[in-house]
């Protein structure tokens, strides 16, 4: 994925320099209250000098802002205000049809160093991407305000709160980040405090408005780049407005960024849930788990057990930033403040909790189907579907017909459309989720999308074992990115779009981590597949609700409580160790679904070599070591 000269992606080669009447920075008038913190002051005037903007907000994060933006957008016709009593204070965007999804294509990691970005990033020298983007940021905002967005990434009594401020032409990006992201003066107002460092955020949907040019709906352009230079700890975005393109809070600061700060200082940042789950004796244990988008993430961050006594808390379903506590454990803390959320397959029946949240409204809503009632609706929220509906390209759509003028079996939601929901709304919210310090994990889980080979639960033997499953997670992609879906990849840590520098390093960090500590005092470390087929191609575990069986015996395994079965893979549940007590799932189904086939795994062998010998020299010797064994035992 190198791009080590940048021609082949420079766009601007033949287009000749903007003529544009140039304002004085001075001469742009401001709204809102301008912070007293010369390192924003400086780098808006300087970024409003190049982009030249009609005008500059400084935003607060205030409900009248809120009511105000959401006016202008849908006076304008970019959104549509949701019916008060489905969905209060809510509001609808269509994108535009070619800007869905991240752009892992387009998406950069800028260091110094070719070598430090590695071979599952696309890379360009910062100077050579910088005056490519320059020039696309040349007047970029004429027409358009510029919203100046200050946030913090987790609580604000933190002891070292991580504070980021995105300039955005975009007002649908400052809804969102209010939901997402700790938004606002009162963000401003600690930064300015302590005199904190921020991470620079620039982001533009690069469609300047001429004077009387007549706007479009969801502004956006054909050349899209998402830039970050790991050693400025700062992020560029051009051209999209969508999701995490433009919300630069999320995986670009949060993971991308985050994950070299993390390497620098000592902790790191995951692509991971959070979840209380306590027993029926009311202990409580604390597990985080790493899952590619739409493969159950947001399902078990907020599960409903389907065993008594059982209950869970979430504390988060994307992101979790690890750090060592003073006892020798590991605590998570969630940098985020709602969910951002896949929304087809998400319904009363796979996760009502996430349901719930939604239907409290406060939310934003994109790419999913509008009800003639003023609600929202996609595939997988009820059984029976709407007779009528508006789908996500504006097209009116029945359940027979599917869209007019379309194919009969277009969905009326896009498969990766969203709701951005305030966290605060979940019923089965955590009380620690405020808690500055985080909470200690009991267990770390990874898993993916798999039909055949991966069990449904696997225990690692030690931390460093963990590590490996953990380095050769494989799933079938999902439509959350651009490109192909139902292709295996691999997708270490559920990182692969989302580390921000060589993932040998990445996985040296985590060994690391592991060796600050005592063995005894790591999380425990599971592997999980909800997905595997029969060879009918039907599921052979019903998932869902039923998910918190496997945490159950996962729990178990930590007390004491079962011994399980040693494999070449690691540790399966034994005969009977598994609770299907009320399911329809006989001994020889709870086999098929949790044993190790030899023959499936000589198969997956090659492939775990040539994933991890594309590492090179980076690859950590300990993952070698794991991969011997399982070379050894399969053969």
């Amino acid at each position: 994925m190198h791009i080590p000269n940048p021609e082949p992606v420079n766009p601007l080669d033949d287009e000749p320099r903007k003529d544009f009447e140039r304002k004085d920075v001075k001469d742009i008038p401001v709204v809102g209250r301008v912070p007293e913190l010369a390192s924003v002051t400086d780098w808006v005037n300087e970024v409003a000098a190049l982009t030249q903007p009609d005008q500059i907000r400084y935003c607060d994060g205030s409900d009248a802002e809120w009511n105000e933006l959401v006016d202008e957008l849908v006076a304008s016709g970019t959104a549509i205000r949701l019916n008060d009593d489905v969905m209060p204070n809510s509001i609808y965007f269509r994108s535009d049809p070619e800007d869905v999804a991240r752009v892992e294509d387009q998406t950069f990691i800028c260091s110094k160093k070719e070598a430090d970005a590695g071979p599952t990033n696309n890379w360009m020298h910062p100077d050579e991407m910088k005056g490519i983007m320059n020039r696309l940021y040349d007047g970029c905002m004429r027409g358009r305000t510029m919203y100046v967005i200050p946030f913090c990434m987790g609580p604000l009594d933190a002891e070292d709160p991580k504070f980021g401020v995105e300039l955005s032409d975009s007002a649908y990006v400052v809804l969102s980040m209010k939901i997402m992201a700790r938004m606002g003066q009162a963000a401003l107002d600690e930064m300015t405090k302590r005199n904190a460092p921020y991470v620079p955020c620039l982001h533009s949907v690069g469609m300047p408005l001429e004077p009387g040019q007549k706007d479009v709906p969801w502004p956006c352009n054909d050349i899209k780049y998402i830039v970050h230079f790991p050693e400025e700890r700062a992020i560029w975005s051009y051209g999209s407005g969508y999701g995490g393109n433009a919300l630069l809070g999320k995986k670009c600061y949060a993971l991308r960024i985050a994950s070299v700060m993390g390497r620098d200082e000592g902790w790191m940042a995951e692509h991971m849930l959070i979840l209380k789950l306590t027993n029926p004796e009311g202990k409580s244990y604390h597990l985080a788990a790493a899952f590619p988008s739409a493969c159950g993430k947001t399902n078990l961050a907020m599960l409903e057990p389907t065993i008594d006594g059982w209950t869970v808390e979430t504390l988060g379903d994307d992101i979790a930033w690890i750090r060592l506590g003073k006892d020798g454990r590991l605590y998570a803390t969630n940098p985020e403040n709602g969910f951002f959320g896949v929304a087809p397959g998400t319904g009363s029946s796979t996760n009502p909790n996430a349901m719930r949240t939604i239907e409290q409204g406060n939310s934003v809503f994109t790419n999913v189907a509008l009800t003639d009632h003023g609600g929202v609706w996609w595939e997988g929220m009820t059984e029976v579907k709407p007779p009528h509906l508006t789908d996500w390209k504006g097209r009116s759509w029945t359940p027979e017909n599917g869209p007019e003028g379309g194919r009969f079996n277009e969905k009326a939601a896009h498969p990766n459309s969203r709701f951005c929901t305030p966290i605060e709304q979940c019923p089965i919210l955590s009380e620690d989720f405020n808690n500055p310090n985080g909470v200690p994990l009991d267990i770390i889980v990874f898993g993916g999308r798999r039909e055949n080979t991966i069990p449904l639960v696997t225990q690692a033997r030690d931390w460093n074992h963990g590590v490996y499953m953990g380095a050769t997670c494989s799933s079938e992609t999902t439509a959350a990115a651009k490109g192909a879906v139902g292709v295996l990849r691999r997708d270490p840590m559920a990182m692969l779009p989302f580390i921000g520098y060589h993932v040998g390093d990445y996985l040296q960090h985590w060994i690391d981590m592991g060796n600050k500590t005592d063995e005894d005092k790591l999380p425990k470390i599971f592997y999980t597949n909800w997905f595997r087929k029969s060879a009918d191609g039907d599921f052979l575990w019903p998932g869902f609700g039923e998910n918190s069986r496997v945490l159950k015996w996962m729990i178990d395994r930590i007390e004491g409580k079962v011994e399980g079965v040693e494999s070449p893979i690691g540790i399966l549940p034994g005969d009977g160790e598994l609770d299907v007590e009320g399911l329809e799932l006989d001994e020889a189904g709870v086999k098929e679904c949790t044993q190790f086939v030899p023959h499936e795994w000589a198969d997956e062998l090659p492939r775990l070599e040539s994933w991890l010998g594309s590492f090179g020299n980076k690859l950590p010797k300990p993952i070698t070591d794991e991969l011997d064994k399982v070379r050894e035992a399969v053969k």
